[in-house]
């Protein structure tokens, strides 16, 4: 993968790290499944007017708004209504594997020694972060498990779906997933108005920044690298969500980690390493 898009791929997961700390501060003050839909009704009407859907596309596009919008942000939000935001992020990168696992198994793509030692070490690291007193409770935790599989899913489907622009896809899943949202928190939750009219910046910052910033820029960049990159080449990459989740943590709000927390960081950060490393290259005139 090119320098260029090695950064893209950064600046995406610390687009994401940073979302998970300013929805969590929203999810305080409005209903989490509400201003979910209140996120993908935004990225709709800004994104829909300027793209458009052809009837072939219409399916895969229904299908991620269910895999993505519905199973991986719908349930994300309610987990982090539950549980602290810096495990969470831990949690939910369970999907980073579990792409590769499935890109492995439907798409061929292969892996290697190395990198399935990188893998394992990551997911090692990943179950040390998530350990101690701030893991969260079974229904959090199987929240967002789900949600990590539904992240992977996700994945999977726009490596293997026709041509269809990231914008394209962005905008009009979102359009899909908001009334589905909205259905589910008008059936599951109450109070959702009154929340708006109390809301503080922290709350409106949460739905803006979540649509704008996290589905609409650092998604559709995600998306491109996608189109263009093996799975397994990009996803790992958002395996530093928790790390960056962590430091963000202790940045803007004052979080200090158990050191046990940064232990497991430095290990997941060495089986990243392990997975991001480039392949070797053939030796000339060897059979």
């Amino acid at each position: 993968m090119p320098f260029r898009d090695k950064l893209l791929a950064l600046a995406v997961v610390c687009a994401w790290a940073l979302n998970i700390i300013i929805v969590k501060l929203g999810t305080a003050e409005i209903p989490p499944i509400f201003m979910s839909a209140l996120r993908f009704f935004l990225v709709a009407a800004l994104v829909t007017p300027f793209v458009r859907l052809s009837r072939e596309q219409l399916p895969w596009v229904m299908l991620v708004s269910v895999t993505f919008g519905i199973l991986h942000f719908g349930l994300l939000f309610i987990a982090l209504s539950m549980a602290e935001a810096g495990t969470s992020s831990i949690v939910v990168q369970l999907g980073a594997p579990i792409a590769t696992v499935l890109a492995c198994i439907f798409l061929k793509e292969r892996l290697g020694a190395v990198k399935v030692a990188g893998l394992a070490l990551s997911v090692l690291g990943i179950v040390v972060l998530a350990a101690g007193p701030t893991l969260p409770g079974p229904l959090a935790l199987s929240l967002l498990m789900v949600s990590a599989a539904g992240w992977a899913v996700t994945n999977l489907i726009v490596k293997t779906m026709p041509a269809i622009r990231p914008l394209t896809m962005m905008g009009w899943s979102s359009l899909f997933a908001a009334p589905q949202l909205l259905l589910a928190s008008l059936l599951l939750e109450h109070g959702q108005w009154a929340s708006l009219e109390v809301a503080t910046w922290h709350g409106w910052l949460s739905i803006v920044y979540s649509a704008v910033m996290s589905s609409i820029i650092a998604y559709g960049i995600w998306y491109w690298l996608l189109q263009r990159h093996p799975i397994n080449t990009v996803v790992p990459y958002s395996m530093l969500n928790p790390l960056l989740s962590v430091l963000f943590g202790i940045v803007l709000i004052g979080e200090l980690p158990a050191p046990i927390k940064l232990v497991g960081a430095l290990v997941m950060m060495a089986g990243v390493a392990l997975v991001l490393r480039p392949a070797a290259e053939p030796v000339a005139g060897r059979a």
